[in-house]
């Protein structure tokens, strides 16, 4: 037995179920965090209590935070819930405390709903919303009281103003008219008991209850005289004996009814009044001038409708009245009485109308403060509201009598909006000396500047521009400044500008005169019979070097230029259109050319390789004989008399020339293969031409021909070159893609021909290609006719080695030892050359899909090899 001691078996740990599993449907078991958010959102969805939702929360978070989000997420939805639900409370108590007061007043329900927002009160839930409704509600009952209230003063004004208009009438139609303005006097109190009988009349403001008791008070007083002065009128008229009426017109006309002077009816009207004195007629005729005239402006601004204005023109004539009233005659104080009652008609519209437009304005400034967040008015729009709705309170103010109350609302409201105002200029006075210092030390650095560019050897003129450039757009967004201290900093700019650009300007100003002098060059230029491209090339590097290194302004910059390249295109253009005149005008030898390139690109256009080939062999045919009969043209044959001149002129000796012994022919010890494109390795590179001696080449490097180099025809024209050139491109890539063509029909000819073990479908030679031979091809028929049924395997082994094609991977074993075995076996032939043997042993086995596709590979390369 062995020392070693008994190994105690290891008891695996079983992993306890967590507390909260159960509560949470796995949760804290569940394997990946994508299963324990799954399960937590299927807890949540029970709606489980708050102590629950902070004890999983607390154990979850420490393991994973993002199945731990969806409860955090329903905890602080719940705290959010508790704390509206806490605020709502608190200004629901508020509402109902301020609907159940009988009291209620407008600005507190106004501002209670004003808090409760700024508060984050849930207004859009219940029961705030009902609440919020029913304080609207009864804000508007009282404001529709307080209005009622203002239309029923106009009324009564209104009827007051019938009652006097009446009592300027005679008394028959006042009697008439009397049972219909009793109704609307009825009417109007029973209008006016309602007002004050509404459940809502305590809460008017303090102001309308006193000013409908004042207008009741005035209307009855006005309304019991009117029905006493009547009533004491009918009795008059029936008895003669019963004293007048108080009303003057009515007076008047029941003494004109009993035939009574104007004297005796006086008299006898008022027995007990003692007799007027008597007056001076000039003193009486003073009294009614100064009546007459006030009457006049009065009856002018009623006229006109200047409410304010006859106002004042209604009190003058009653203070005159009060003076001259007892010197004028009755019927001067009939129309002052009537002027008085229009006045008076005036002034209550106009009073209405201008109440009207001054509660507009005063809700228009109260509003102001009152606007959301985001759409609060800034300083400058608060101060034009304000300064508009001055404005138009004077302008109200100028047409109807003054109200005081609705006056202090509303500079109360202005002045309060105007805190806004106020603290904006304080900021735009703090920014204003800011921004002034700003300019102040930019005006400064500008200087300073300029005295350090004035002390440089050499200045750099676009960086100096640059740098001017950069001033200015600091200056322009320097900051707003008041027009006063503008004009002030402005010409201080402009000087400190004008110094730091003056360098600049002097430059500019002789880069001007360097640029003219150019243009002027350029015209000569360009109007000489010849061109010289050197002298403009030359001449317009200077005009760049002059622009690079002085800037000037734009449009300045490019006028210059048009003007210098001007003459210059036109040179460029005439002489553009001579060589596009002369190319027009083609020669009989383009022309031939032209023909030939047409007729080659048709038939590139047929696919037709025969006829290709044929008009290729044409348009070389054309170059050939176009370039013969140059040559023709221009060696001419060298006559006797010919020879002997040019002896003459060459003044050569031939008594004392010594013979040129011939070059000895050297051997050949070593052939350059030709590495030119498309020529062949194995040939040599072809000899210079016989009879080109040393002595040529050189004179050839003189730039001088050699003397026995045949001549050059005329060269083609632009036209003629470039359409023979595309005409040969375009019929090699016909005749390439003609000859693929070919070769796939064949091939696939020759894979259909081993398929169906068909001899007769095999390809010729010709269409097989130059590199299968005739012996080649009828052992493939053969093969293909009479098959063996032999293994092929290796046979396409070494085609596919041939090729240097990629084998299967099931065959990559036998691959390698077959390249193994050709390793040891030295005079064996290569793959490459017994491939039409290999592939002859190929097709005298079976045709299957696989070694048919190996096949067709290797014989697409092999075939074009």
């Amino acid at each position: 037995m062995s020392d070693a001691p008994e190994a105690t078996p290891v008891q695996n740990k079983t992993s306890e179920p967590h507390p909260l599993d159960a509560l949470t449907g796995g949760a804290f078991s569940a394997a990946t965090s994508g299963e324990r958010s799954a399960r937590i959102r299927e807890w949540l969805a029970t709606q489980p209590a708050t102590d629950k939702l902070q004890e999983v929360f607390k154990e979850l978070s420490a393991r994973d935070k993002g199945a731990a989000r969806a409860v955090r997420e329903r905890l602080d939805e719940i705290r959010r819930a508790q704390g509206q639900a806490a605020v709502a409370a608190e200004w629901t108590a508020k509402a109902e405390a301020l609907l159940a007061t009988a009291q209620l007043n407008i600005a507190d329900a106004l501002a209670w709903q004003r808090d409760a927002a700024k508060a984050g009160a849930p207004l859009s839930r219940e029961p705030l919303s009902t609440l919020k409704a029913q304080l609207s509600e009864r804000v508007k009952t009282i404001e529709d009281l307080q209005h009622r209230v203002q239309v029923q003063r106009e009324a009564a004004v209104l009827l007051a103003q019938r009652i006097e208009v009446l009592s300027t009438k005679p008394w028959k139609d006042a009697q008439a008219a009397l049972e219909l303005l009793s109704a609307d006097v009825g009417h109007w109190q029973e209008q006016a008991q309602e007002l004050t009988g509404d459940a809502a009349w305590p809460s008017v403001d303090v102001r309308f209850p006193a000013q409908l008791e004042s207008s009741r008070t005035q209307l009855l007083v006005v309304w019991e005289a009117f029905q006493s002065a009547l009533a004491q009128t009918a009795a008059a008229a029936e008895d003669e004996n019963a004293p007048l009426p108080p009303v003057p017109v009515w007076a008047d006309e029941l003494r004109l009814a009993r035939g009574l002077p104007a004297e005796a009816a006086a008299a006898k009207a008022a027995p007990r009044a003692a007799a007027k004195p008597k007056v001076d007629p000039e003193v009486r005729e003073k009294a009614m001038q100064a009546v007459r005239e006030a009457l006049s402006k009065l009856e002018e601004e009623t006229a006109q409708g200047h409410g304010k204005a006859s106002v004042g023109a209604a009190t003058a004539l009653r203070a005159v009245l009060k003076v001259h009233g007892k010197l004028i005659d009755a019927e001067l104080e009939r129309k002052v009485h009537a002027a008085l009652v229009a006045a008076g008609e005036l002034e209550g519209w106009q009073r209405w109308s201008a109440d009207q437009l001054r509660e507009d304005l005063v809700a228009r400034a109260e509003a102001l403060l009152q606007r959301p967040e985001g759409q609060a008015l800034g300083g400058r729009k608060m101060q034009e509201s304000l300064r508009q709705l001055r404005e138009q309170w004077k302008q109200a103010d100028q047409g109807a009598p003054a109200n005081h109350a609705l006056w202090k609302r509303f500079d109360d409201a202005c002045n309060a909006a105007h805190k806004v105002v106020e603290a904006w200029l304080e900021r735009v006075r703090a920014e204003g000396a800011e921004h002034r210092a700003q300019r102040m030390a930019l005006v400064e650095e500008v200087k300073a500047w300029a005295q350090e560019q004035a002390g440089a050897a050499a200045a750099d003129w676009r960086a100096v521009n640059r740098a001017l450039y950069q001033f200015a757009e600091r200056w322009r967004a320097g900051g707003h400044v008041s027009e006063k201290v503008f004009a002030e900093l402005q010409p201080l700019w402009k000087q400190a500008m004008a110094l730091a650009a003056a360098p600049l300007e002097s430059a500019q100003k002789a880069s001007l005169e360097r640029r003219q002098a150019m243009i002027e060059e350029a015209a000569s230029l360009g109007a000489a019979a010849s061109l010289r491209i050197d002298a403009i090339k030359a001449l317009q590097q200077r005009w760049q070097a002059e622009a690079q290194s002085v800037p000037l302004d734009r449009k300045q910059e490019q006028k210059l230029w048009d003007a210098f390249r001007k003459p210059l295109d036109e040179a460029f253009n005439r002489k553009s259109a001579e060589r596009e005149r002369s190319a027009a005008e083609l020669s009989a030898r383009d022309r031939a050319v032209l023909d030939a390139s047409k007729a080659l690109e048709a038939a590139n256009a047929s696919n037709d390789a025969q006829r290709i080939r044929e008009a290729v062999a044409a348009l070389e045919a054309a170059l050939k004989d176009q370039e013969g009969a140059g040559a023709l043209g221009q060696k001419q044959p060298v006559t006797q008399e010919g020879q002997a001149q040019e002896a003459m002129d060459s003044g050569v000796n031939e008594a004392n020339a010594k013979p040129v012994p011939a070059a000895a022919a050297r051997p050949v010890v070593a052939v350059r293969g030709d590495d030119r494109p498309g020529m062949r390795r194995s040939e040599p590179a072809p000899q210079a031409r016989a009879g080109r001696a040393a002595g040529d080449r050189r004179e050839g490097r003189d730039g001088r021909a050699p003397r026995d180099a045949a001549p050059r025809g005329p060269r083609l024209g632009d036209t003629a070159f470039r359409a023979q050139r595309d005409a040969m491109e375009h019929a090699q890539l016909a005749l390439r893609k003609l000859a693929a063509q070919a070769h796939g029909e064949a091939l696939t000819r020759l894979m259909t021909a081993w398929k169906s073990r068909d001899a007769a479908q095999v390809p010729s030679v010709q269409e097989l290609g130059g590199k299968v031979s005739a012996g080649v091809r009828s052992s493939w028929a053969q093969a293909i006719g009479a098959p063996a049924g032999a293994a092929a395997e290796q046979a396409l082994l070494r085609l596919e080695i041939a090729a240097e094609l990629p084998t299967p991977a099931e065959q990559l074993a036998a691959r390698r030892a077959m390249q193994l075995q050709m390793l040891t076996r030295r005079n064996e032939p290569a793959p490459a050359e017994t491939w039409g043997q290999d592939a002859a042993l190929v097709f005298a086995g079976a045709s299957d899909e696989a070694s048919a596709r190996r096949l067709q590979g290797v014989l697409k390369v092999l075939l074009r090899k």
